[in-house]
């Protein structure tokens, strides 16, 4: 467990697909920065409020000009959560900035690459089964 503050920032990215004549707008929440403020965590919630108050989301910074202040509402939710309606131009959008605490980091592991037989083998085989589900500590030993 480290004792290291992060402000999170989250999008509500759109995509338009189009499926039958008809333009679908698709919303997606995706986390768009995670910026480490250090080991207080008064000094990222003050950081979140910053971010909440000034952070310009990218499908608005695409079509700003220079000396362009988009209008925006902060609204602070129970949990400590900023929600934020940002607008500019006809367009509009959201974003989500939270505090978070770093409390496990684990580095990547790949396996080895397979020889050349173990790959004719497996083609042969087929597929590996599916890695197992997560199951809650409670109920592994029953399942």
């Amino acid at each position: 467990m480290t004792n290291e503050w992060y402000v999170l920032i989250e999008e509500d990215t759109r995509m338009v697909e189009r499926a039958d004549g008809v333009d679908l707008r698709l919303h997606r929440w995706m986390l768009v920065g995670a910026h480490r403020i250090g080991g207080d965590e008064v000094e990222a919630v003050a950081a979140a409020e910053d971010a909440a108050l000034r952070y310009i989301p990218r499908v608005l910074a695409r079509h700003a000009r220079p000396g362009d202040e988009p209008g925006r509402d902060v609204f602070l939710a129970q949990d400590g959560a900023w929600v934020v309606l940002v607008r500019q131009r006809h367009r509009e959008c959201h974003i989500r900035v939270t505090t978070a605490r770093l409390m496990h980091v684990q580095a990547e592991k790949e396996a080895p690459p397979k020889t050349l037989k173990e790959k004719f083998r497996g083609s042969l085989q087929g597929p590996l089964p599916l890695a197992e589900p997560w199951v809650p500590p409670g109920k592994r030993e029953q399942a």
